[in-house]
């Protein structure tokens, strides 16, 4: 199994990004990123995939994620109705800022622990997943305070169970972030044009045959193939925020209405008309 770098790209005056009810269950991402992730599902039963940790969580799960640790999506196959919140913390502020304040010395440690995964369960979940769910709705002053909050709560709470005995060292993470973060960047800037094979092989200094071979090994994707997920997923959520699917199309990179209605149902199982129709 392959693991993607994702590219987070949090607000540049911000260190902390929200991802309010993303739904990705169509899609196997078997990822990992610098920044911390907490992320909270509810209605649902689902897979825990963190790390070489697999497990079912069962109607909710809140996991605290450390840095670069390998995951799955939790929301990966699931069919029925659910709300899922994940929230990605910068890796900065654990040296930064954690370090140097006496009061967050808790929060430090609790991100130290994140590194084994950590999965909590009882009323802590209940109230940091309440919070959570009503984060979009303030202001970034306002968010910055309440997950500090949480974060306290959960460096406090013993309503935990660690999901590693030691902590994942992600030794791939440290030799091909930089690089794979550069391609990740570029696809994210030019997705919606075209992108020549020569161009982003260029970016990180390789030849095209040579850029093709890096990006399978290191991805377990082709890049076309990786570029294709990579635009359907943003044209979902076109789709969903009212855009036709003419305009999804073009907006997303794609050259031709026909290719682009055979790659969506490729890749989705679904045409892009009934995709719109059963998420209004």
């Amino acid at each position: 199994m392959k693991i993607q770098l994702e590219n987070i790209q949090p607000n540049e005056k911000s260190s902390f990004h929200l991802l309010h009810n993303p739904k990705l269950n169509d899609l196997f991402f078997w990822h990992f990123h610098p920044e911390f992730e907490l992320v909270y599902i509810e209605g649902a039963n689902g897979k825990r995939h963190v790390g070489r940790h697999i497990s079912n969580f069962k109607g909710s799960d809140l996991v605290l994620i450390g840095s670069n640790i390998p995951h799955l999506n939790f929301d990966h196959g699931i069919k029925t109705e659910y709300h899922k919140e994940v929230l990605h913390i910068s890796a900065s502020l654990k040296e930064k800022v954690f370090t140097e304040i006496e009061e967050l010395e808790d929060v430090y440690e609790l991100l130290d622990k994140s590194q084994r995964g950590i999965a909590f369960y009882g009323k802590t979940k209940e109230t940091v997943g309440g919070i959570m769910k009503r984060l979009q709705g303030m202001s970034r002053f306002e968010q910055f305070l309440k997950i500090l909050q949480l974060l306290k709560l959960l460096a406090k709470s013993d309503d935990y169970t660690l999901l590693h005995q030691k902590p994942i060292i992600n030794e791939k993470a440290n030799k091909h972030q930089e690089r794979l973060q550069k391609v990740y960047s570029y696809i994210d800037e030019n997705y919606s044009r075209k992108i020549a094979l020569e161009d982003i092989a260029a970016s990180i200094n390789l030849g095209k045959e040579a850029f093709c071979r890096y990006f399978k090994k290191n991805t377990g994707s082709t890049f076309t193939h990786f570029l294709n997920q990579y635009r359907i997923t943003q044209a979902k959520r076109l789709l969903l925020t009212g855009r036709n699917i003419g305009e999804t199309c073009y907006e997303c990179g794609f050259e031709s209405l026909s290719y682009f209605n055979r790659t969506f149902k490729k890749i989705s199982g679904e045409n892009p008309s009934d995709y719109k129709k059963r998420n209004k």
